[in-house]
């Protein structure tokens, strides 16, 4: 079966303003390396067959916006909220110039991570200036802030290789926030706005749970990888055993991802080779399969995205690889292609679509 063919049973298409159809074109590729020094992008492929890289450019980050630290595709897909440490920037195809968010009402910022919402309509930042409070700030896609609030106390177990690290979550309007505890597991808080407008949410009482890796919307649920398997959240945040996906099995992961294409909502994990250089498996789930396909191994994976057109692109420390989705879930033929080596220090990536197609509207 022809890729052409995979792509119109799943509806890849984007709908534009006008109500016409557009076949999906390739994505390009954003990425932050050098230690959040640099945003490097490149075109790797368009939708349908593998193509030469082109394109690729390097952008350095200005010494006064601090470091890059994440990059996500904002709901348009022609423009990427870049988080520094100094503050978030919406960036165009051309990623040179920034628009600035909404500075949070606190002071000093000092972002640490940021998380992005299923619908890329919310923006979540958690920042922590030398042991200083904790704070979080929730973004509308346009930049403007929605709330910001001040977490409980924090009092940081003693740090360990394997302490679990500070992880984020938004749905809908809802911060979600784990961390370490004390005498072992996690800890979850969620933060909410009491009336709606109000600017300032209000943080729950830390609820104590197993060790929480990482978290990831899944749908309308947020799921968290643990070492028991992958859980999805209860209304009231914590981590549900009952709902353990047994397509991962009951094993540890240490990170999660989501991601739609077409008509599949992917959910994609990866257990870390704990600085062992021992390569272990990222698998996806199509959320129908009795279980997730192993799509290669990876030491030092440091992040994971997927295309509208299902090519999946994953960034270690050192390299970008590309794999493709619809004929590795349906054939198992990943088609799999190193597209860069000796990168230095990467850290995340996103795609962008290329600025000729019309938004989505």
């Amino acid at each position: 079966m022809k890729r052409l063919t995979l792509l119109l049973l799943a509806p890849l298409v984007l709908v534009a303003c006008t109500g016409t159809e557009e076949t999906i074109p390739g994505a390009r590729v954003v990425m932050i390396v050098d230690g959040g020094a640099t945003l490097r992008t490149l075109a790797p492929n368009d939708s349908l067959n593998p193509a030469p890289i082109s394109d690729d450019t390097s952008v350095p980050v200005p010494p006064a916006s601090g470091t890059a630290l994440t990059v996500d595709t904002l709901p348009a897909g022609l423009r990427v909220a870049l988080t520094l440490t100094a503050g978030v920037e919406s960036r165009d195809a051309a990623l040179a110039t920034g628009t600035p968010y909404t500075p949070p009402t606190f002071t000093p910022v000092c972002l640490k991570q940021a998380a992005m919402s299923a619908t890329r309509t919310r923006l979540l930042t958690f920042s922590e200036c030398g042991g200083g409070p904790q704070q979080l700030a929730l973004y509308r896609e346009d930049g403007t802030l929605v709330w910001t609030a001040l977490l409980p106390t924090y009092l940081p177990p003693s740090t360990g290789s394997d302490t679990p690290p500070i992880r984020l979550a938004v749905s809908g309007d809802v911060g979600i926030v784990a961390r370490a505890r004390v005498g072992g597991g996690s800890e979850i808080m969620r933060a909410a706005v009491v009336t709606t407008g109000d600017a300032t949410a209000e943080v729950s009482v830390p609820i104590a749970t197993p060790v929480i890796r990482d978290l990831a919307p899944y749908g309308p649920d947020i799921v968290a990888a643990m070492d028991s398997g992958l859980q999805r959240l209860k209304a009231t945040g914590e981590p549900d055993a009952a709902t353990t996906l047994a397509a991962f099995g009951k094993t540890r992961h240490d990170r999660v991802w989501s991601a739609v294409t077409g008509s599949r909502s992917l959910l994609i994990a990866w257990p870390s080779d704990l600085g062992n250089g021992v390569a272990q498996p990222l698998k996806v789930w199509d959320g129908v399969s009795a279980n997730a396909a192993t799509v290669n191994s990876f030491t030092d994976l440091r992040d994971v995205s997927v295309t509208l057109d299902g090519y999946l692109y994953a960034l270690t420390n050192a390299t970008l690889s590309s794999y493709d989705t619809v004929y590795g879930l349906s054939q198992g033929n990943w088609r799999a292609r190193s597209l860069l080596s000796g990168l230095n220090d990467a850290r995340a990536l996103t795609w962008l679509l290329p600025p000729a197609v019309t938004p989505v509207n």
